[in-house]
């Protein structure tokens, strides 16, 4: 599985309808959303779906038609965002009425072309399930517990109370294992 680097978005017409897919992280959709919303008042809807990874690592899906046909929107782009087996990703496309009705088929193929559009143009990463760890150290134990972490690109928070520090991680397998061996 891959998830987004950066927002992206594209734009593409059809029989004289707008459609401007955007796609960013999970976490980022729904101010993206309100965002576009200011931006684009004449635009008629504003489709979405997203996929998570939720804390007991299952996936969380969910769309919006918003006020298309059912089905007609917010699963097309829910199955786009399936297939190019994305996760912690979401899905925003707008639609600017051009007078000329698509059929719930044409509305479709038209969220699905857009989206697929603005996954050709975006960058991924890989996705990795992290777990969220916390420890306590002595303090003078911090800089060596410091050090391991800068050398191999781990993040971490810390808290200073009197002699000990407390540290909050996200780590991944690999992460982990290094952490393993430090404890050790």
């Amino acid at each position: 599985m891959k998830k987004i680097a950066k927002t992206s978005h594209s734009k593409l017409e059809i029989k004289k309808s707008t459609f401007i897919a955007y796609l960013c992280e999970f976490k980022e959709y729904k101010k993206l959303l309100q965002e576009l919303k200011k931006e684009h008042p004449k635009a008629v809807h504003f489709v979405y779906a997203y996929r998570y990874l939720n804390d007991n690592k299952q996936i969380v899906e969910d769309k919006s038609d918003d006020n298309e046909p059912k089905n007609s929107a917010g699963l097309p782009c829910l199955n786009v965002l399936r297939g190019a087996e994305l996760i912690d990703t979401a899905a925003v496309v707008l639609r600017y009425f051009g007078g000329i009705k698509l059929g719930v088929g044409g509305l479709i193929r038209a969220y699905s072309s857009a989206l697929n559009l603005a996954i050709q143009e975006a960058e991924f990463v890989n996705f990795e399930l992290k777990e969220s760890i916390s420890l306590k150290i002595k303090i003078k134990d911090f800089n060596k517990f410091k050090h391991t972490c800068l050398k191999n690109d781990i993040n971490f928070n810390s808290t200073f109370c009197e002699e000990e520090v407390f540290i909050s991680l996200n780590l991944n397998e690999k992460e982990k294992e290094v952490l393993k061996q430090y404890l050790s």
